[in-house]
């Protein structure tokens, strides 16, 4: 009797854990979720008015900073489903900022977001290449994931479809 209460415990326990992993990671392919989250010192950006935006004033948000370029096609494909996140129910307590690394110039970034009909979005520059080279970018389309006390848990790596009903199931859990 021991031994049958001790393995339907086991059992449990076993199920128990790998439900819990099975939620942790979505199935989706280009998703880095770091084992333990990252922090950085100091992550600034401009806004079109060359403002300095600081990472830090975000905390208690979830913050997406998406690294893009005018000149990139997956940037082209993503930046719509990107648009549609910000506003999405039930993702609120949501901070999007696509930086443009393209060295591309204010007015061609805002010819990309019109074409592409990005209403929900700002644009913003990096200051100087400094953040892609400090976060260690690899490529664009590279999309960072800071959780609410502004560590870096997860990117992004090449483009997906941030409408992906997965992909939300996972993001809505740390908003």
């Amino acid at each position: 009797l021991l031994i049958s209460v001790y393995m339907r415990f086991l059992i449990i326990f076993i199920l128990f854990i790998t439900d819990i992993h099975a939620n942790e990671i979505p199935n989706i392919k280009n998703i880095v979720i770091n084992n333990e989250p990252k922090t950085y010192e100091n992550i600034t950006f401009l806004d079109v008015k060359k403002k300095t935006i600081k990472l830090e004033d975000y905390k208690g948000n979830l913050v997406l900073l998406n690294f893009w370029a005018t000149w990139c096609t997956p940037c082209k494909d993503e930046m719509p489903s990107l648009d549609a996140l910000k506003i999405k129910p039930g993702l609120g307590n949501i901070e999007i900022f696509p930086i443009n690394i393209g060295k591309d110039n204010l007015k061609k970034s805002q010819k990309f977001f019109k074409d592409l009909n990005i209403r929900n979005l700002n644009i913003y520059f990096d200051n100087h290449i400094t953040l892609a080279k400090n976060l260690n970018l690899r490529g664009v389309p590279t999309t960072i994931l800071f959780n609410k006390n502004g560590k870096e848990f997860a990117r992004i790596i090449g483009s997906i479809d941030f409408e992906d009903e997965e992909f939300l199931k996972w993001v809505k859990r740390y908003n």
